[in-house]
């Protein structure tokens, strides 16, 4: 049996995109002294990149650390669910023509906590699968 036939189908760059930009909440997994580490962020998609806002802490160090990430969106009904993962390397942005991109943007905090640093996940690869929950 394919797995088109057991209702999961790989999805096409173009849509992982465009399923990415539809949700405001994602994972971003890196590595923290070694482990593995997930932090939830909200982001906004932008010319196939992905852009979030942090504060000073583990996040943005780890970043800088280890710019190689992945990062996750997914989101599901009572029917479908999708899942779509980026790995790409992450880099702060520091200049003042990539902080006015990322502030042009339009991202939202989820708290009132300043988050003065944007950092912007730069895509190497792209996969996405859609699922058809049984009984739909």
């Amino acid at each position: 049996m394919s797995k088109e036939s057991q209702g999961v189908s790989v999805l096409p760059e173009s849509e992982c995109w465009k399923l990415l930009s539809s949700v405001a909440v994602g994972r971003l997994i890196t590595s923290v002294e070694g482990q593995p580490a997930v932090f939830p962020v909200n982001f906004v998609v932008r010319d196939r990149a992905v852009l979030f806002q942090t504060a000073e802490g583990t996040k943005l160090v780890s970043t800088a650390i280890n710019n190689q990430v992945l990062f996750e969106a997914d989101d599901f009904d009572s029917a479908e669910g999708w899942s779509v993962i980026v790995n790409g390397t992450a880099q702060i942005l520091d200049s003042d023509e990539g902080t006015a991109e990322a502030e042009s943007a339009g991202l939202r905090s989820w708290t009132p906590t300043v988050k003065p640093h944007f950092v912007k996940i730069r895509s190497l690869r792209v996969t996405g699968r859609r699922f058809a929950f049984a009984g739909s």
